[in-house]
């Protein structure tokens, strides 16, 4: 059965001849980029110079610095409303879609290693490999033991609970960006922006989502996670922050130039390299100390759900910590994982929606519980009630962070904690860096594919986040970590909301895959069985790509599909 699209996504319409507002609207997209870099490396120099706080604001009676100034506004836009929209939109689409997660679970995995690139797009794995490079990340690490130190062990079991949901998030953004993904430059390009102009006819919200992404991934964000590889390597190994900075930007520059192939070539290499060996480690800590292990799966449910007396002061933030850290973690539906989703080359939509639903199983049931496996098992944490006082302290003096995981490998080889949690926080945040490189390239990519100059801003673009990455390297601030909070907290609301408006767009796809399936069909995406608009590049990946199931399709079907039927 045909399903439809609803008025609601297409009463906006754009106009066929673009008013001299559009020229308006590229020069001020150009000067807020050109401002934005000359902003952001005059602040970088400045901490060369003297420390942010003392940067103060003052008006109103209000003396203010920029660190206190960038921590309040993104304690408004991380706060409790944006983790309840995301938990409910988890919740809605699991329902609404009859709970995917379950139902087509065979499917994910298949598809995962189903399929090949081609000379536009990477294959699945690929693009499953640069979303989890985005996802797995130093959260994995130092949120889970931050979630533990505040929540206790039942925040364990509220992140596995917002992996399960976050799935339908993952998947209905990851659908969409596949539907109305585009050819740029011979690469394909999709995500949020595309499918806010698209599916919901409002150019302006894209432009506001691509630039706000330009900034956070391409500007504020690889500072950040270079600090982390510099100040691990620096801890562990004594190497100077200036040597790693060199290497992890060389590197980077290397990656980042090669294209969107060679990113998913890197992120295929490096991302199951990294999760494997980090599970490896956690699997070998969880036998070493098997015999704890019903006494740490029994805390963690009890005290989830405040069944242990001895936890009752710590329920709440069990709920709260846990929500929050796999959220922050996952990143489901908050449209990061779309982007790496638009690259692939598949033949429907709804088969990189599952595999990227997975990738949100793979980040929080997998990576973030190892880390738990290690730090629970061992008894190297330490829980802190609201009140300050401590209701466990098995590490004296030591807050909640990588030191946990540190601890926790050492009990197995004394004196390689630290040695593995930086080799760890390497892999993750460089493949956070090349997931912030194909973000910021794609929202560039978005904003001026229809400019001449696109490949000079591109590269001007990966420049910047070189030289992001180098200085972050040396030098980072409470104020830089605010900074990407804001820009990715922006993000998140934006899409989640716009990926809720496109509910119909996207469970079209699923149904119609479903369809084909029951058909005994390999699906095949061709835009008009659904309803859609604007996906015309589908009818030439169909008759291109994928002749055989398109023949299928219209011999099952008794139907023509094809260029001729693009206006339909």
């Amino acid at each position: 059965m045909t399903q439809q699209l609803p008025a609601s996504l297409h009463h906006i319409r754009l106009s066929k001849h673009p008013p001299p507002a559009g020229l308006i609207l590229k020069i001020g997209v150009l000067s807020r980029f050109i401002q934005g870099t000359y902003e952001y490396l005059i602040h970088v120099f400045v901490f060369y110079l003297q420390d942010s706080n003392n940067l103060i604001v003052k008006g109103a009676g209000l003396v203010m610095n920029f660190t206190e100034i960038t921590g309040m506004i993104a304690g408004w836009i991380w706060s409790n409303g944006l983790i309840y929209l995301c938990l409910g939109a988890g919740i809605y689409f699991t329902f609404l879609f009859r709970v995917p997660q379950i139902r087509l679970f065979k499917d994910m995995v298949k598809l995962l290693l189903g399929g090949k690139g081609s000379a536009n797009g990477v294959s699945s794995f690929q693009s499953f490999a640069m979303a989890l490079g985005g996802r797995v990340g130093i959260g994995n690490i130092a949120g889970v033991a931050t979630a533990i130190y505040f929540g206790g062990p039942g925040a364990v079991f509220w992140m596995w609970l917002i992996a399960f949901l976050g799935a339908g998030s993952a998947y209905i953004e990851s659908a969409l960006a596949q539907v109305w993904k585009e050819d740029v430059g011979g690469e394909y390009r999709g995500g949020p922006a595309y499918y806010m102009e698209k599916g919901l006819r409002s150019k302006p919200l894209a432009i506001l989502f691509a630039i706000v992404t330009v900034i956070a991934t391409g500007f504020t964000g690889p500072g950040v996670q270079a600090f982390n590889i510099a100040d691990s390597a620096k801890t562990a190994f004594g190497i100077s922050p200036v040597i790693t900075g060199l290497f992890v930007a060389a590197f980077f520059g290397f990656v980042i130039f090669g294209g969107v192939k060679r990113i998913g070539r890197m992120a295929e290499l490096l991302v199951p390299f990294m999760a494997v060996g980090y599970i490896l480690i956690a699997l070998i800590i969880f036998f070493v100390n098997f015999s704890q292990v019903p006494a740490m799966f029994g805390l963690i449910f009890s005290s989830a759900f405040n069944l242990n007396a001895a936890y009752g002061a710590v329920f709440g933030n069990a709920i709260l910590w846990g929500v929050r850290r796999g959220l922050y973690s996952n990143e489901a539906g908050q449209g990061t994982g779309a982007q790496a989703a638009g690259t692939a080359e598949v033949s429907h939509p709804a088969k990189q929606g599952l595999v990227q639903a997975f990738s949100v199983y793979v980040d929080t049931l997998f990576v973030c519980t190892a880390t738990a496996i290690m730090i629970l098992s061992t008894g190297a944490y330490n829980i802190v009630r609201p009140n300050g006082e401590y209701l466990v302290e098995n590490l004296p003096g030591v807050e909640g962070g990588t030191v946990f995981a540190q601890e926790a490998i050492n009990t197995l080889i004394p004196g390689f904690g630290s040695a593995f949690i930086a080799i760890s926080l390497f892999f993750f945040a460089f493949t956070t860096l090349l997931a912030f490189g194909l973000y910021a390239e794609t929202n560039v990519a978005y904003i001026f594919r229809k400019s001449k100059k696109r490949p000079a801003i591109s590269t001007i673009v990966k420049i910047v986040l070189i030289l992001s990455i180098f200085f972050g390297s040396i030098r980072s601030s409470t104020a830089a970590w605010n900074l990407a909070d804001i820009g990715v907290g922006i993000m998140a609301w934006l899409n989640v909301i716009v990926i809720i408006l496109l509910t119909k767009a996207g469970l079209a796809t699923l149904r119609d895959y479903e369809e084909q399936k029951k058909m005994g069909l390999d699906p095949v995406f061709i835009p008009e069985r659904c309803g859609f608009k604007d996906a015309e590049i589908w009818n030439d990946i169909a008759e291109k790509n994928y002749p055989e199931q398109l023949a299928a399709l219209q011999q099952k079907t008794g139907t023509s599909h094809g260029k001729h039927q693009r206006k339909a």
